[in-house]
């Protein structure tokens, strides 16, 4: 698979990303480590070498499944993590890093990332500044390669840009979910920021697995996602329906679609998670499939059946916090 520069780094990443949410465990249903496992080294060998992660996965569970799964490759792999917003001051970034840092079984993290911006989720506010320092010193000191954000507007990322080089910013994107082109992406192309794109299958509903009657399992947290509810959802079928025809002319699944048009933005990769090795190979596949222009445009038409309704709320779900 080709890679592409991270930022202005010397970092190397795919444009389909390995997203391991899903091996924390927490928020999910019916996921077993030795499957994910499976899956995480399946994507690597399907040619996907960068793997995301965070800390707050399962509590560290999520970094060290991707250690069991990758440590014998470490040396081809580009890891990405994130520090909790609970742990933004100073001395705890240090903490949390050299955490994930030991959870991964390495000695750096190629991508250490602000998973939300200080004050989100009822936590203390801590200045953008101190965190930064603590991210430039780690920078320093070689246990991570580049700083990027995650979840921030455009005002954050420029306001975090004033301490220190952001290379990436990770914000929930898809073609049923685009926000950040209103408000981020402009910012970062200007700004050679690459866009990391999550939920970037609108976690599952641009498979097309989803039909109108389905019923989601108890516990499963996309119940809270407001895609997965009342009149979104039933646009969200219709969009599907208008994409099916694009997905059989390039013989592809309408999630590798959903990728390609994905990956075809500017600066943009696609953050696509796994459950079965089967999942990881057919994301894989998505770097294969070439849109023409006018099919980008095109896709971008239908996905707007979705996103034009919705209102200006960044959160994709209704947590109740």
């Amino acid at each position: 698979m080709e890679t592409r520069r991270l930022g202005t780094s010397d970092i190397k990443i795919t444009p389909i990303i390995m997203g391991t949410w899903q091996a924390g465990k927490t928020h999910w249903v019916g996921i077993e480590d030795a499957e994910t496992i499976k899956a995480i080294r399946a994507a690597f060998d399907a040619g996907i070498t960068t793997v995301d992660t965070a800390e707050i996965y399962g509590n560290g569970h999520s970094e060290q499944i991707v250690a069991q799964a990758l440590s014998d490759v470490r040396d081809q792999v580009v890891y990405a993590s994130k520090v909790w917003v609970g742990n933004l001051k100073y001395d705890k970034v240090i903490e949390a890093c050299d955490r994930s840092l030991k959870n991964l079984q390495t000695d750096y993290i190629d991508l250490y990332q602000i998973h939300w911006f200080s004050g989100n989720f009822n936590t203390e506010v801590v200045p953008i500044e101190e965190t930064m320092s603590a991210l430039n010193k780690l920078k320093e000191q070689g246990k991570i390669r580049a700083i990027g954000v995650s979840n921030f507007s455009r005002a954050q990322l420029e306001e975090a840009a004033q301490y220190g080089k952001i290379d990436s910013l990770q914000p929930p994107y898809s073609l049923f979910w685009r926000q950040v082109e209103q408000d981020a992406q402009p910012y970062c192309i200007e700004n050679t920021i690459s866009i990391l794109a999550y939920s970037s299958l609108a976690q599952g509903l641009l498979t097309g697995k989803f039909g109108l009657d389905h019923q989601l399992r108890e516990g499963d947290h996309r119940a809270k996602n407001r895609l997965f509810q009342g009149d979104n959802y039933k646009r969200a079928q219709q969009a599907l329906d208008k994409l099916r025809p694009i997905a059989e002319r390039h013989n592809c699944s309408l999630a590798q679609l959903s990728l390609a048009w994905l990956i075809a933005q500017p600066q943009t990769h696609a953050i696509a998670g796994a459950r079965h090795e089967g999942q990881s190979s057919s994301n894989a596949k998505a770097a294969e499939v070439k849109l023409s222009q006018e099919e980008v445009q095109e896709i971008d038409a239908i996905g707007r059946i979705v996103t034009d309704p919705l209102d200006d709320n960044p959160v994709m779900w209704n947590w109740d916090i």
